[in-house]
């Protein structure tokens, strides 16, 4: 098993920046993916940034250039950092980690609001 908990998430204005976190506990030897889902009311959620094992990274478009994700090498915490926000990207930003037997995990969600 393993338990993801996000923070970070909060109201900010357009071109402004957040910076999410997702604390893993558990199993967390076992992971080999992690990254950062989003989602509105009435749309299917979406992948905004992962990581893996390796360390290989991979942006939705949308937030290329703008987004980063970063993890600690233990799989302890995993990041993402969000410059130049737009409303677009207000959502509820949820994260995942999938372990090497093929399991997937959720966190709660914390949700971002992008407004003036």
């Amino acid at each position: 098993q393993v338990q993801l908990l996000e923070s970070g998430g909060g109201l900010v204005q357009p071109g402004g920046s957040l910076r999410l976190s997702c604390a893993a506990s558990g199993s967390i030897s076992t992971i080999n993916f992690m990254g950062w889902f989003r989602q509105n009311p009435g749309k299917e959620r979406e992948l905004v940034a992962a990581i893996t094992r390796g360390g290989v990274t991979n942006y939705a478009d949308s937030v290329k250039g703008r987004f980063t994700i970063s993890r600690d090498n233990a799989w302890m915490a995993l990041y993402l950092q969000m410059n130049s926000l737009k409303p677009e990207d207000s959502a509820v930003y949820y994260c995942n980690a999938r372990t090497m037997v093929l399991r997937t995990y959720w966190g709660k969600g914390t949700p971002v609001t992008v407004s003036s």
